[in-house]
């Protein structure tokens, strides 16, 4: 029975971690529904509107690393729980905001209260599972992303038309609370500790369960530096398919919002399901050689930036739409590949910092960049050229996988001798 129970906490925690970050993101994207509303509203441009959804991921960017660096340190449980809650209230000021200055005040309490809710979620997470299931619990996990966009988008447009957009943040909000109550009751550090796990080269060695790796090492590990590029870059196009998709829809498409919506939330839909499916591929493709995972999240960029390349120059139709979904489906099928080659490359002890720091990379080169950009874009060429030209991203995102891959085995190297070296200062400190 103890065997039992053993098996299944981690999963429970995995369960809570994964709700609380489809609320995060039902708070983030929800306003992607209601973008009509406000524009019309309060006669807001799309570079306004963009900023909206640029300042989570900017605030988020800003702040992931040293509120990672913290978690690490004091507490994750204790972490995670004071971030939901925040985020939670800020959406409810969402509701109550009177202008555009106000929403974006609020919008940015809400990065605030998500930065670093993804890197220290993940790092607990992976830390009382094997490492043979990384991947596809780091692409489950971040598709956590993408399906809380899905229901956010979804459910925030039916509540916008049936009730107004103001009660769609109330209802992304209580939900946001109800699930931060449900987690603390749960999860607490002290059994997580008799869950952990350690079995990579980052997490054994003489001294090191109790040993802290030295931040400088997130940024010495060239490997680890391209994971963080590539996984950052090809962030770039999903985060734009993600906000501003319903408006593609309403625009070119002359649907209602609320079908918009309905139809965006397919396309979210599939991008989320493809970084389960993407993980699960990584980790079977890479079950002999880890080293093996940098080529299928090359793979994946380059199938997206193909048919979302294509689809996007193609006039409406059913074959523009087949493309888009092809391209959905793989445009962050990496993330579950670049999360597991960090936690890969860096050890237990900072992994938070070391998640922090990919989810920096994710939202300031990606989720941050990739709307805003478009957004600016799409005030002087148009909304549908200005999305056709976010795959080119990927080109850059190749090339810092590519050349990752080359660069990882000297990456292990350099993390196994900062870890014997580490460890062995905390043995003659304990002498």
């Amino acid at each position: 029975m103890k065997s039992t129970k053993r098996r299944i906490y981690p999963w429970i925690v995995f369960g809570l971690a994964f709700a609380l970050l489809l609320s995060d993101y039902m708070s983030r994207q929800v306003l992607s529904a209601v973008f009509p509303l406000l524009k019309s509203e309060w006669s807001l441009s799309d570079s306004h509107l963009a900023s909206l959804t640029s300042i989570v991921a900017l605030s988020v960017g800003i702040l992931t690393l040293p509120l990672s660096l913290i978690a690490d340190r004091y507490g994750r449980v204790r972490s995670l729980v004071v971030m939901a809650t925040l985020w939670s209230i800020a959406t409810v000021f969402c509701a109550i905001a009177q202008n555009y200055e106000q929403m974006l005040g609020a919008r940015f309490l809400v990065g605030v209260g998500e930065a670093a809710y993804g890197s220290v979620g993940i790092a607990l997470v992976l830390g009382i599972f094997r490492s043979k299931l990384h991947a596809t619990l780091s692409g489950t996990f971040m598709a956590g992303g993408s399906f809380g966009s899905v229901v956010g988008v979804a459910l925030g447009g039916v509540i916008a038309v049936q009730f107004g957009w103001r009660w769609a943040f109330v209802a992304m909000a209580v939900l946001g609370l109800i699930l931060v109550i449900a987690f603390r009751l749960i999860v607490n550090e002290s059994r997580l500790a008799d869950h952990a796990v350690r079995e990579d080269i980052a997490d054994t060695g003489a001294g090191s369960a109790r040993m802290r790796a030295p931040i400088s090492s997130l940024f010495t590990n060239p490997a680890v530096l391209c994971a963080y590029i590539g996984g950052g870059l090809q962030m770039f196009t999903a985060a734009v398919l993600l906000a501003w998709t319903p408006s593609f829809f309403t625009r070119f498409y002359d649907m209602d919002l609320d079908k918009a919506a309905l139809a965006a939330s397919g396309i979210v839909l599939l991008v989320g399901t493809g970084m389960v499916v993407c993980g699960m591929i990584t980790d079977r493709v890479g079950r002999l050689d880890v080293m093996r995972k940098w080529y299928t999240a090359v793979a994946y960029c380059a199938i997206s930036l193909v048919c979302l390349g294509i689809g996007f120059s193609l006039g409406t139709g059913f074959v523009q739409i087949l493309l888009l979904c092809i391209g959905a489906f793989f445009s962050a099928g990496s993330s579950g590949p670049t999360a597991a080659m960090v936690a890969n490359l860096t050890h237990e002890s900072i992994r938070a910092s070391a998640m922090g720091s990919l989810t920096v990379a994710n939202n300031l080169l990606g989720l941050a960049l990739g709307p805003f950009v478009v957004g600016v874009l799409a005030d002087h060429l148009g909304l549908v050229q200005s999305m056709s030209l976010a795959p080119l991203v990927y080109i850059p995102a190749i090339i810092a996988l590519i050349i990752g891959r080359r660069l990882h085995p000297a990456g292990l190297r350099r993390l196994a001798v900062t870890v014997e070296k580490t460890a062995a200062k905390y043995d003659r400190s304990s002498l």
